[in-house]
C-alpha cells in the first residue's frame, strides 16, 4: 500500500489524454467499432450535427487496434511529460487541440470519405517539438533537421509512394505544427 501513496500523477495532461483514449479503446473493443465511428473517428458530416465537434478533436482519442494504439502511446508518455513540463499542462494542451482540429479539418475537406482517428498527428507534433525545446534564438538545432529528414521524409515519401490505412498527411501536419510551436512559443 505505501507505494501507491508514492505515485505522482506528474504530467496531468498527457496522463489524462492516455486515459481517455484507453477508454477510447475498450468502447471501441467493447462495442464492435460503434462507437470509433461515432465519437472518435472525424469524416466528411453536417456541421450542423453536433457529433461532428466532437469528433473533430475526439479523433485523435480513437485508434483502431491495440497495436496503433500502444504503438501512439509509447511515444506520447516518452515524450509528453518532457514537453508538458517545459511548456506547461495549459500550453500542450492547447497544442494538442490545434493538432487535432487542423488534421480534422484537413481530412474532412480533402479526405470526406475517409474516417482518421489516433493521436499519431499528436505523436509527430511532439517529436518535432522536443527536437527544438532548447533551441536558442537564431539558432536552429541540428537535431530539428535531422528529426524532420528521418520522419518527416519518410512521411512524404509513404504518402506519394505507398498505399496504406495510414494518414500521411496527418504525421506531416503534427510535425508542421510542432515546428511552428517550438520557435514560436518560448517559456
Amino acid at each position: 500500500m505505501f507505494i501507491f501513496r508514492r505515485i505522482h500523477y506528474n504530467a496531468p495532461v498527457v496522463l489524462t489524454f492516455f486515459f481517455l483514449s484507453l477508454g477510447a479503446l475498450l468502447l471501441g473493443k467493447a462495442t464492435g467499432g460503434r462507437t470509433n465511428t461515432l465519437f472518435f473517428s472525424v469524416y466528411a458530416s453536417s456541421w450542423l450535427d453536433p457529433l461532428t465537434y466532437v469528433r473533430l478533436f475526439g479523433h485523435v482519442l480513437g485508434h483502431a487496434s491495440i497495436t496503433h494504439w500502444t504503438g501512439n502511446m509509447t511515444l506520447f508518455l516518452l515524450l509528453g511529460p518532457i514537453l508538458e513540463e517545459k511548456y506547461g499542462s495549459r500550453r500542450l494542451l492547447i497544442m494538442i487541440l490545434i493538432v487535432a482540429g487542423v488534421t480534422g479539418i484537413v481530412n474532412m475537406v480533402f479526405f470526406p470519405g475517409i474516417a482518421l482517428m489516433g493521436a499519431s498527428g499528436i505523436v509527430f507534433m511532439m517529436m518535432i517539438l522536443s527536437s527544438v525545446v532548447s533551441v536558442r534564438r537564431g539558432e536552429i538545432p541540428l537535431t530539428l533537421i535531422l528529426v524532420a529528414v528521418i520522419y518527416l521524409g519518410q512521411e512524404v515519401y509513404d504518402g506519394l509512394f505507398t498505399s496504406d490505412n495510414i494518414s500521411h498527411l496527418s504525421h506531416i501536419i503534427g510535425g508542421a505544427c510542432g515546428c511552428v510551436f517550438g520557435f514560436t512559443r518560448r517559456t
